[in-house]
């Protein structure tokens, strides 16, 4: 057998597991040992029916297959994969007489690169690298589109903040569960993704799983993936190989999604919708919640074992309003990240402006004071906010609670009796609204859920009543 001897490749995550099809036998043992010599993890078929069984057992990250193979030849074999849920990775394809009317047609099926026989090992490697970066790339395009990028760290001076950062650092070193708690909009996915950032796993994927943001029905087949004869589907956990699982709000899930999600963290394999056999994980878990778990675990309406496997280590993130000191500093950073990305004016808070927003309780947490940034950059003129701007911004019940918002004795609502019946109910209605849009996290779909309203009729009565939903609503991080 032909040995040919490189430098032995390091990963910082995970060996990259290689699918090598081909027919025949020399090929497949000689490929296999120089990958495996290089750090990959390789399987190996001999067919297209034991290449549909490999990918079935594991997700691969890269397959090479062959075109020429007796019975279903390669372009078939890479055509049905994308006809059946996708290609399971980057395919590179491998000819010892192929066309160019062949190359043209792998390529329009999704290859992603071609090689010929006899293979120039060497070439073969470089060609593998550069697949898997592009997948690599590819994931982390999807995954971060649309999002606000996380700081360099987590912004703040404040003595919480300190010992949140510390927590965080000392987490980065090991590979344990993590459960964040803390009110929404607080920012736990960007600290999640912060802390995949600095771990051992930042070459690997970070896949965020938001169960309120899925149909109910399809939370277990986005989660675990499905299985259909030889059409495999992967899951988000699947997705996550050899990076973190990010789940959004975990107590969402109901009771039959915790117990399945409790034998994956148990067993470290998943079992898909529709499978026979559970396959191998490969995936850090970082959990968060702005509910409280223990509760709902006294209440029965959280499964205890999964609790405590995603509270392997807890971690409090703070409300705003307990760092106020922090607002300036955070104010700066919004300011400056808002110019550069919309090309806005930046804008200067001048103390006054900063001393009644470090004063202000921030229901809606960061987020709320992200919308509120970018609000005053886009709409002001002056290179100084002003305090009647920023009164404005926080809107009529922040700005005179005497007057808009009354207060019982005990400081809950009280209506204004004086306003006709219409108005006093617009006000109450506005305030209640405001209340649970903040306790939502800005979403209007868990706010709908909430008040037992219709989405359409909902976003009709926010727009009636001035209440702008669609800042509150943007997909900043919760």
């Amino acid at each position: 057998m032909l040995h040919v001897s490189f430098s032995q490749r390091r990963f910082a995550v995970a060996n990259p597991h290689v699918l090598v099809v081909d027919d025949e036998p020399d090929i497949r043992a000689t490929v296999k040992e120089v990958l495996e010599d290089e750090g990959y993890s390789v399987s190996v078929a001999e067919s297209a029916a034991a290449a549909r069984e490999a990918r079935r057992q594991q997700r691969p990250d890269v397959v090479l297959l062959d075109i020429w193979m007796p019975g279903v030849d390669g372009i078939s074999l890479l055509r049905e994969w994308g006809e059946r849920g996708g290609l399971p990775g980057p395919v590179i394809m491998m000819s010892g007489h192929g066309t160019i009317e062949t190359a043209v047609e792998a390529t329009r099926l999704g290859a992603w690169d071609f090689v010929e026989k006899p293979i120039s090992l060497a070439k073969l490697l470089l060609t593998i690298e550069r697949a898997l970066e592009a997948g690599r790339l590819r994931r982390e395009n999807e995954g971060l589109k649309s999002r606000l990028p996380a700081p360099a760290e987590p912004i703040g001076s404040s003595a919480v903040m300190q010992s949140l950062r510390a927590q965080l650092d000392r987490l980065a070193t090991h590979d344990t569960g993590v459960l964040i708690q803390g009110e929404a909009g607080t920012g736990k996915e960007m600290l999640a993704r912060w802390l995949h950032e600095r771990s051992g796993r930042r070459s690997g994927p970070f896949v965020t799983v938001a169960p309120g943001a899925i149909t109910g029905e399809h939370v277990a087949k986005a989660l675990f993936g499905t299985e259909d004869g030889g059409n495999v589907e992967y899951g988000l956990i699947e997705q996550a190989k050899g990076g973190t699982l990010f789940l959004d709000e975990v107590a969402e899930l109901d009771q039959e999604l915790q117990q399945r999600l409790s034998s994956v963290l148990d067993r470290r394999e998943v079992l898909r919708c529709g499978g026979s056999e559970a396959v191998a994980t490969d995936v850090r878990v970082i959990a968060a919640t702005a509910q409280d778990l223990e509760a709902l675990v006294r209440d029965g309406r959280f499964r205890e074992e999964l609790y405590y496997q995603l509270k392997v280590v807890p971690l409090a993130v703070p409300p705003l309003r307990e760092r106020a000191e922090d607002i300036p500093e955070l104010l700066r950073y919004h300011a400056d990240f808002f110019a550069a990305r919309d090309k806005l004016p930046y804008r200067n808070f001048p103390v006054a402006a900063q001393n009644r927003l470090r004063h202000y309780p921030w229901p809606g947490n960061l987020r709320e004071l992200r919308n509120l940034v970018q609000r005053l950059l886009i709409l002001g003129s002056s290179p100084d906010v002003t305090l009647e701007e920023v009164d404005q911004a926080l809107g009529s019940l922040a700005a005179a609670p005497a007057a808009d918002a009354p207060k019982g004795d005990r400081g809950e609502f009280a209506v204004d009796f004086s306003l006709p019946l219409r108005e006093a109910r617009e006000q109450f209605e506005r305030a209640y609204l405001l209340h649970q849009l903040a306790a939502a996290g800005g979403s209007v779909g868990r706010l709908a859920k909430a008040v037992g309203m219709e989405r359409t009729h909902l976003y009709r009565k926010l727009k009636d009543l001035g209440v702008d939903a669609k800042a509150s609503a943007r997909d900043d991080p919760a």
